[in-house]
C-alpha cells in the first residue's frame, strides 16, 4: 500500500495564462526511487477523497523536490492554479507509471505534445541532456497559439546544449497576420516523417487530450504501419 506525504509548496512559477509550476520540497529523510516520466498523485488534507494525477515535469535527477506544471482545468486544477501559494501543503503518493523515456543505445525518441501534454517531456530532455546522452530526442508541441508555449525558454537552452534535442512548435489558431514565423496548423504525417530517420528503432510519445493522442496513434499506427509496442500514449478528456 503506497502512504501519502506530506509535502510544502517550496515556490510557485507562472509558466503561461492558466499555467503554473509547482515546486514540492521533500520531507526530511524522503529519498523516493522513481524513473522521468512517472507521475504523482494529490490531495489535499482537507478533501481526502478528491485525489488528481500529475505528471512530473522534473526529473530523477532532480533530488529534494518533485515539480508539477499544472493548468487551470477541474476542480483540482483550478485549486492550484488559482489559490496554490509558496506554503501551502499537499498530500503526495509516491510517483507511479510507465511512460518512460527508453534511453538505449540505438533508440530515437519522437515526443508529440499537446497543450499541456508536454509537461512530462520537460523530464525527458533534462535528463537526456544531464547525462550528456547521444539519444535523438524530438519534441513535436502543438498549441494553439504562440503565448501559450509552455517551458520555451528552457527547451530552447536545452536544444542549444544538447545537439541531440529537437524541440518544435506548432500553432493550430493563430491568425494569419500575426507576427509567427513559425510552423501553423495541427500535427501531420509529413512533420512527424521529418524526423524519422529510423522507423524500426524510434519509440513514440504521445502525451495531451484525448483528440490529439488519438491523432497521434492513428499517425503512427495506421498511416506509419508501425506496432503498438513502439508508440506509449497518455491522454485526458
Amino acid at each position: 500500500m503506497r502512504t501519502a506525504v506530506e509535502m510544502e509548496v517550496e515556490r510557485v512559477t507562472i509558466e503561461v495564462a492558466n499555467t503554473k509550476t509547482l515546486r514540492l520540497r521533500w520531507p526530511e529523510g524522503y529519498d523516493p526511487e522513481f524513473r522521468t516520466g512517472q507521475f504523482i498523485t494529490m490531495y489535499w488534507a482537507d478533501a481526502p477523497d478528491y485525489k488528481r494525477a500529475y505528471s512530473l515535469s522534473s526529473c530523477a535527477l532532480d533530488r529534494g523536490h518533485f515539480e508539477i506544471t499544472v493548468k487551470r482545468d477541474g476542480k483540482m486544477g483550478t485549486r492550484l492554479v488559482d489559490w496554490i501559494k509558496a506554503g501551502d501543503r499537499l498530500m503526495v503518493l509516491p510517483p507511479a507509471g510507465r511512460f518512460l523515456p527508453v534511453f538505449e543505445p540505438g533508440r530515437e525518441l519522437i515526443c508529440m505534445a499537446g497543450g499541456s501534454g508536454v509537461t512530462p517531456f520537460r523530464g525527458f530532455a533534462r535528463e537526456a541532456t544531464r547525462r550528456g546522452l547521444n539519444t535523438p530526442i524530438a519534441v513535436l508541441y502543438s498549441v494553439r497559439t504562440p503565448d501559450e508555449v509552455i517551458f520555451h525558454d528552457e527547451f530552447q537552452a536545452l536544444a542549444s546544449e544538447n545537439r541531440h534535442f529537437k524541440f518544435e512548435v506548432t500553432c493550430t489558431r493563430v491568425e494569419p497576420e500575426a507576427p509567427w514565423t513559425g510552423r501553423r496548423g495541427r500535427l501531420t504525417l509529413e512533420w512527424l516523417a521529418e524526423h524519422l530517420r529510423d522507423p524500426a528503432h524510434t519509440v513514440f510519445y504521445a502525451c495531451g487530450s484525448n483528440a490529439f493522442v488519438h491523432t497521434a496513434e492513428n499517425l503512427v499506427l495506421n498511416h506509419l504501419h508501425l506496432p503498438k509496442e513502439q508508440l506509449r500514449a497518455e491522454k485526458w478528456g
